[in-house]
């Protein structure tokens, strides 16, 4: 039928169309042999990542490319830094007895130019290679032909993955596009299966010696503590595993769950009588077959017996089993897979309902982990009982960090490319916020160092309190005032403790994101008197909504491919004006009888948001007058956060009492680096000139005009900053509450 309808078409053809037609079929070809090159690349990338250790995921990966490329010989050549080796660590050609017994020099052999240069080294005749290096033991002698690529996460070299033929031949371009790609997709799943190998590895074993994972430091700080991982059901993946005591209460708990969602599945076939038809309909039936089925059931309680967890002994059969699927080349039966994450997510997310983890089933010294910890979770955990956080995702300069370093607690964030955080449940941790690395069972000398850290750290903080009376005044005489920045109530406590002169970015987000809806004015009121009060004799800084970007409400979504360049700030309130003039309503409400309060609008990108803004505060103030209420107007001001307001401050700063330089997103938007991408957060830098250049230019602008300009942000508590800052004429800095007592004696320090 085919091949009629095609001839139809045709017609009869000329030469020309003789030419589209070879054309149309090399095109479907090549279109063939890009779907078959990239459905062999996913299932090879997807097993490694779901591999239980290194050396099956490595034996998985030769087997494969041996396979998918018809070569002779594929191997795999590990890095070791302590060493300066190359190590054979898989092979499928050689001799399997030179796995692991191979070394390299980092400069030797051709595996060693790969690395050396970074790039494939594609030989025809290896043995004539000025760079070939003989060893007898491999069994390579009759393999002329070498194909090496590089395995390379964020620029460091983890290996070299090598394709070898008997015959004397370059490989071809195709061949070298697919090792290529292939290395890039796996140099983050082959560097996660080490450390999940070597976490299971500790596990067996009382303590390690200085085994750490490195990521980003958060904020800085050292604590020691048990890892307690928050997971989100339905990611699957997230979900730890963790050891119990009581086995038969969580057979019962899991085999009554898989009941219940049987019996949900098949509800859903009556519901939908006279809806559907009887074979639509029995979709529901073959669901509710499979979740009953033994290969998920049996082997989950099997799991659960050997000690597990039901959550935890649940995920690896899901995963197991969609694994399993995913490795069919047949379209139809891979896409079953599907059906089973769907199935075992159900289950998951009934069986978590009723395995809710309790306020206090957090321990003492809790360290809470995360794929992509929010402030909300942090917030979840008793304060007396958290000592450091620990998240796969985020930098220096995500909400997350910036919080932990306005509780005094350290973290390490962005680590999920070196390890999967969910393996570090329960394991006795050390987390150093000031190099960014997380210890893991670590032994006594190590326990014993830290612990001194921490001591010499308290002292140093002691006498850093002595300087709290004190003013913040230079050499030279010049009078600097320091508020501090919070964003929790508290904050308010430690921010008192340091000698704070007042709070000069109070963000009124949290109170937002921890309900199911919008906080009601009386709501808002409440919280915005009690940081007023805190602070009577010293000006209050509340900031207006910020919403979007790493800030979403859970009830008022928005979906973007760009938050932090979307419908966040000011724009947003300005699109919803009910929710401002609430706000403003309950700040102006909080501030009666106080009048220590200030107004800061965020995200203002010109004067026409500046006017709509402005407007809306006068409206709230004018009203309440009329309503004979004892208020006074507060001072308004801005937040210089986008490289535009810096263009516009002379006109900006006309319609305003002050300015506020938010140097996390001005630093953001400046140089084009998000703050929350762990990859290229090594951009982000508050030392850079165009931002030191912004900063002077804003500060002669407040000085011209005679009105105050402040600095916020990270960058405001990193003392080298605050040392130009000093130099710029600055003369209110607003820090986080454990950053106050170190920038106070930078400034008593210098001229």
């Amino acid at each position: 039928m085919k091949k009629k309808r095609h001839r139809k078409r045709r017609g009869k053809p000329n030469k020309r169309s003789r030419l589209s037609v070879n054309s149309l079929t090399t095109t479907n070809l090549r279109t063939a042999n890009v779907s078959t090159t990239l459905t062999s690349l996913q299932q090879i990338a997807q097993a490694v990542a779901a591999a239980s250790d290194l050396p099956k995921a490595l034996e998985f990966i030769v087997e494969q490319v041996r396979s998918v490329l018809s070569v002779d010989v594929c191997s795999v050549y590990l890095s070791d830094e302590k060493t300066s080796m190359h190590v054979l660590m898989a092979t499928d050609g050689l001799k399997p007895e030179a796995v692991e017994r191979v070394k390299l020099q980092y400069h030797e052999g051709l595996v060693g130019l790969v690395a050396e240069r970074s790039e494939p080294v594609n030989v025809k005749n290896a043995s004539q290679h000025a760079r070939y290096k003989f060893i007898p033991e491999i069994g390579e002698e009759p393999f002329q032909s070498f194909l090496g690529v590089p395995l390379t996460q964020q620029g460091e070299i983890l290996g070299v993955l090598v394709v070898q033929q008997v015959a004397a031949r370059r490989f071809k371009e195709p061949d070298v596009a697919f090792l290529v790609t292939l290395a890039a997709q796996l140099a983050g799943a082959i560097a996660l299966a080490r450390a999940k190998g070597t976490l299971i590895g500790l596990s067996h074993k009382k303590s390690s010696d200085k085994q750490f994972f490195e990521g980003v430091a958060g904020a800085s700080g050292i604590a020691q503590g048990y890892g307690v991982v928050n997971y989100a059901p339905i990611d699957l993946e997230s979900v730890p595993d963790r050891s119990v005591s009581d086995i038969k209460a969580q057979e019962s708990l899991f085999l009554s769950t898989v009941s219940r969602v049987s019996d949900e599945l098949r509800k859903l076939n009556r519901n939908f009588i006279g809806i559907l038809s009887d074979e639509d309909r029995a979709l529901f039936d073959a669901y509710a077959l499979i979740a009953e089925s033994d290969s998920i059931v049996e082997t989950t309680l099997e799991r659960i017996r050997a000690g597990n967890w039901a959550l935890g002994a649940l995920r690896q059969t899901i995963l197991e089993r969609v694994q399993e699927f995913e490795a069919i080349n047949d379209p139809y039966l891979r896409e079953r897979g599907n059906d089973i994450l769907d199935i075992g997510r159900r289950i998951m997310h009934r069986l978590s309902q009723r395995e809710l983890f309790r306020s206090e089933d957090y321990p003492q010294n809790t360290i809470l982990i995360g794929e992509d910890l929010s402030p909300i979770e942090l917030a979840k955990v008793p304060p007396e009982r958290l000592v450091a956080v620990v998240s796969g995702r985020g930098s220096r300069y995500s909400h997350l960090s910036i919080l932990a370093h306005a509780l005094g607690i350290p973290a390490v964030v962005g680590i999920a490319d070196k390890l999967a955080v969910n393996l570090l449940d329960g394991h006795r941790l050390i987390v150093d916020g000031y190099r960014g690395r997380v210890y893991v069972e670590p032994n006594k000398s190590v326990r014993k160092e830290f612990s001194r850290l921490v001591r010499e750290e308290r002292e140093l903080t002691k006498g850093l309190q002595k300087l709290r009376k004190e003013p913040a005044v230079s050499l030279d005489s010049i009078r600097i005032t320091l508020h501090t920045n919070a964003g929790l109530l508290a904050d308010l406590t430690n921010s008192l403790q340091v000698g704070a002169e007042g709070i000069g970015l109070y963000r009124t987000e949290l109170p937002f994101m921890v309900r199911d809806r919008f906080p009601s004015e009386d709501e808002q009121r409440k919280i915005y008197r009690q940081v007023l009060k805190a602070f009577v004799t010293f000006p209050v800084t509340l900031r207006t909504l910020d919403a979007g970007g790493d800030k979403a409400l859970p009830y008022f979504p928005n979906i973007e491919s760009n938050p932090f360049l979307g419908w966040r700030g000011i724009r947003m309130a300005l699109d919803h004006p009910e929710i401002l003039i609430t706000q403003l309503r309950a700040m102006i409400r909080a501030s009666e009888g106080l009048d220590n309060l200030n107004v800061l609008f965020p995200m203002i990108s010109g004067v026409e948001e500046l006017e709509a803004a402005i407007e809306l505060l006068q409206r709230v103030y004018e009203g309440m007058k009329a309503e004979r209420r004892p208020v006074r107007m507060p001072k308004c001001g801005i937040m210089i956060e986008v490289p535009a307001a810096i263009y516009q401050a002379d006109a900006l700063l006309r319609r305003v009492d002050f300015l506020s330089i938010g140097t996390n997103d001005l630093t953001q938007y400046l140089l084009a680096v998000d703050r929350n991408n762990e990859k290229v957060v090594r951009l982000f830098d508050s030392l850079h000139p165009a931002l030191l250049r912004a900063l002077a230019d804003v500060m002669e602008i407040g000085r011209k005009h005679g009105k105050p300009i402040s600095v916020c942000g990270e960058a405001a508590g990193d003392p080298a900053v605050c040392i130009l800052l000093l130099g710029m004429g600055t003369q209110i800095l607003s820090v986080s509450a454990s950053d106050l007592p170190r920038i106070k004696w930078v400034i008593r320090s210098f001229s």
